[in-house]
């Protein structure tokens, strides 16, 4: 049996956004993963995949640590010979890509988002678009989530002429169903992602007490793990009623169920945002910021409404906007969101092309 062998930097991102892909290949294939051990691992190993721990830092660039990652890649390899290697965000692209053009093993590499680091300019920059320079020379198809992460590698040169635009990571619309709109006098809204600063935690806080001050009617809720130093700060938004804590949540779908609208002011290098897609195949409406990640899942007044980045007062001023809508036009954005999802980010168009591509190879 052939072998296909997968490498990314996180469990939780594999099994939420391509668990589905994953099983596609284990009906074909045989299936390797590596990436760091995290709890959705078990669940892999039942499904028939075969597992090899790689610990490594997903921010740090210590140089040490860096060329361990790349020889504990150049082992992995070796050992599995795997057909195909498919890859997911920056250094399983950049590493497992430098291994897979020297092995001369075909590799697909999907650009998940530029990332802080790629996206500003920097001697740091200019060092990583080398590393994609070299290590996408061969790759055989380069996967990317949105337009402007594309012509970001067209204009540096890297791996000319191997695109394909994909719906993001797309969205399970069997698993995330539409729901039918909360009818409560309390507005509720929530935040969804990694508690870190260029995720607009500021932003949505800043708004969460203005608009409460306000309007008495209102709850806002924020989910997910603080990746950066922010736990003093949301423990005193909630002991003075601001905002509920929710932490991570493994599955949103309740907290959907239970909102009106998702806000999600990133301003974070995305590729195509998860949360938005679940947000929107559950029939939410969605505030997000006007940049590539986002404003392709947003249509601004049919199925929710775009910001300007790092602007507190414009979130604050589309909040409101969203609170004089009557009920039914809530609920109206909201359906509008699922059938665009439903149309054009159906995560089995993105399974489609892997297959197809694979299958080629």
């Amino acid at each position: 049996m052939k072998k296909v062998l997968i490498l990314a930097n996180s469990d939780i991102g594999l099994y939420k956004f391509r668990k589905e892909l994953v099983e596609r290949l284990l009906n074909e294939y045989k299936v390797f993963i590596s990436l760091p051990n995290g709890s959705f691992v078990k669940s892999f190993i039942e499904m028939g995949c075969s597992f090899i721990e790689t610990e490594f830092e997903r921010r740090g660039m210590n140089p040490a640590n860096e060329l361990k990652l790349l020889y504990k890649y150049k082992k992995i390899i070796t050992a599995v010979k795997p057909d195909v290697i498919l890859s997911y965000t920056i250094k399983p692209n950049i590493y497992g890509g430098m291994i897979a053009r020297i092995k001369k093993i075909p590799y697909i590499v999907n650009i998940t988002g530029l990332g802080s680091a790629v996206e500003n300019s920097s001697r740091l920059q200019k060092m990583i678009i080398i590393f994609y320079q070299v290590a996408l020379k061969n790759a055989k198809i380069v996967f990317f989530q949105n337009r402007e992460n594309q012509l970001f590698f067209e204009k540096n040169k890297i791996a000319k002429g191997k695109y394909k635009l994909l719906p993001g990571s797309g969205v399970n619309l069997e698993y995330n169903q539409a729901v039918s709109y909360p009818d409560s006098d309390i507005i509720k809204f929530v935040f969804v992602a990694r508690i870190m600063k260029e995720k607009g935690i500021d932003q949505y806080l800043e708004m969460a007490e203005a608009i409460q001050k306000k309007y008495s009617n209102t709850e806002f809720h924020i989910c997910g793990f603080c990746e950066q130093d922010y736990e003093s700060k949301l423990k005193e938004y909630s002991e003075k009623g601001v905002i509920k804590y929710h932490g991570m949540v493994h599955d949103m779908r309740v907290i959907y169920g239970e909102v009106h609208c998702i806000v999600h002011p990133t301003y974070y290098p995305e590729g195509l945002s998860n949360v938005l897609l679940e947000a929107s195949a559950t029939a939410r409406p969605i505030i997000t910021t006007d940049r590539p990640g986002c404003r392709e899942v947003v249509e601004n007044g049919i199925n929710g409404f775009l910001v300007k980045e790092k602007n507190s007062r414009d979130l604050i001023e589309k909040v409101e906007q969203f609170l004089s809508l009557s009920w039914k036009r809530k609920e109206e954005m909201g359906l509008a969101g699922r059938k665009k999802v439903e149309k054009e980010f159906d995560r089995n168009i993105v399974i489609e092309k892997y297959l197809e591509v694979i299958r080629k190879l």
